[in-house]
């Protein structure tokens, strides 16, 4: 196990991520965050904070669960666990911010895309990754990239949360 971030690693990270953001997209009254489960949440509503404070405007924040879009659903469970997909505000003709822990094959992301599509038409999707470890299986790439680490695919990598976890950390596991 090798620890990758810690806390202050992972909040500088946001915060360039923030502005990076809020650089490309200077307008933001057309600005949504929308975080995909789980730990893209947590992630998101840090994102949408800290423009907040950069900004002194509140952005639109939502939660997106994937589960029943992934092209593996038969094969992660027998009954996966759906969690609630939150977004109470439209997102035709929005830039829609995206935002997950780990980038890995680009399977997440297209069910995210699906998922996004069935609640509206955005004028644009960025991706927002707080670590991307490579081994595309599909042709996407983030918009805005925390860290990119290259990993075997004998590795994964744990993002952990403080508010799911009790601690803000990156890791890099073997796997069993």
């Amino acid at each position: 196990m090798a620890k990758l971030m810690g806390k202050d690693e992972m909040r500088r990270a946001l915060l360039r991520l923030s502005h990076q953001i809020l650089e490309k997209n200077r307008e933001i009254e057309d600005l949504v965050v929308i975080g995909i489960h789980r730990r893209g949440v947590t992630l998101a509503e840090r994102i949408s904070k800290m423009m907040e404070e950069i900004k002194g405007k509140k952005l639109p924040t939502g939660t997106l669960d994937i589960t029943l879009y992934r092209d593996d659903l038969t094969r992660i469970a027998y009954q996966p666990m759906v969690r609630n997909t939150n977004i109470l505000f439209p997102i035709d003709e929005k830039k829609v911010v995206l935002v997950d822990d780990v980038l890995y094959t680009g399977r997440t992301v297209r069910a995210a895309i699906d998922a996004l599509l069935d609640f509206g038409r955005p004028k644009k999707i960025e991706l927002v990754v707080l670590i991307d470890r490579g081994h595309r299986q599909l042709p996407i790439r983030a918009d805005y990239v925390g860290k990119n680490i290259p990993t075997s695919p004998e590795e994964m990598v744990e993002v952990r949360v403080e508010e799911l976890d009790g601690t803000d950390e990156v890791l890099i596991l073997k796997r069993i």
